[in-house]
């Protein structure tokens, strides 16, 4: 056991320490990822970790896919795609809190529901992030997941068929990863990851088109996820609340894709 902490602190540095440097992680999210990878790996073994780097990997890679493309977007985001610690915890927390529970479960079906929810979990932010980061690319406008109107590339709760289909494809690639280290049921994985990822990712749209904090930029003349401008003028709360912010709204749909992994694991048990 202590041998795999070890490793997992190793192996967490490194990553970590190679997304600092590009600029994927800020220093506090570095060392969050550090505490998070250290965690997860030394629960739940070469499993458990293998899903946190395929998501830290594949998401930071797809955030400089044509990234000057999406740059006119960034305004509209309250971070940039360089991940923070409150980032971090939003798409790893749950992971970790589900990791730590194994200490606390001897049952053998038991811990294989554990680790169905986090690749609910970690499916989820993969596929959220995936459709953030393809779906603004798409050709067609967003559309709001709970009216149907046509919205601006980037507004919080859009959703679009190639947002989706790219979600779904989020979901699918941490199932896939899960079936590599389970042949035996790794179709099975490939379902529930790619069904509870957008299950976790539409959830994520519904609560930005609903009560995710969105403010109005006098300056810019636009909406926008930012409480403050980078010149700390304070912009005006437009709609939802206050507190909800995007980390809040990820680690909510997180919980909400760990909960239908879980239950399709189980259903078809």
């Amino acid at each position: 056991m202590a041998t795999r902490f070890v490793v997992g602190f190793l192996l967490s540095l490194a990553i970590a320490y190679a997304g600092f440097r590009k600029e994927a992680l800020s220093l506090g999210g570095m060392i969050a990822a550090i505490v998070e990878g250290t965690f997860i790996f030394g629960s739940g073994g070469w499993m458990w970790g293998a899903l946190l780097i395929a998501f830290f990997v594949l998401s930071s890679a797809l955030s400089f896919y044509r990234r000057r493309e999406k740059r006119t977007l960034a305004e509209k985001f309250a971070k940039g795609s360089r991940r923070d610690v409150g980032q971090v915890l939003a798409n790893g927390g749950l992971g970790l809190l589900l990791a730590l529970a194994l200490f606390a479960v001897d049952d053998a079906a038991t811990r294989r529901l554990l680790f169905a929810a986090y690749v609910g979990a970690m499916a989820t932010v993969n596929a959220d992030t995936w459709a953030t980061e393809l779906g603004v690319l798409g050709r067609r406008p967003p559309r709001l997941i709970t009216t149907w109107r046509v919205v601006e590339r980037g507004t919080s709760g859009g959703v679009s068929l190639w947002g989706t289909a790219a979600a779904l494809l989020g979901g699918a690639a941490i199932g896939l990863t899960a079936a590599l280290f389970d042949g035996a049921e790794g179709g099975r994985w490939l379902l529930v990851g790619a069904l509870g990822g957008l299950a976790g990712a539409l959830f994520d749209s519904f609560l930005g088109a609903t009560v995710q904090a969105i403010y109005y930029s006098e300056a810019r003349q636009k909406e926008t996820e930012r409480a403050v401008e980078h010149d700390g003028t304070p912009n005006r709360l437009l709609r939802g609340w206050r507190w909800m912010d995007n980390d809040w709204v990820n680690f909510l749909s997180s919980i909400v894709g760990a909960a239908v992994t879980a239950a399709l694991w189980w259903w078809m048990g």
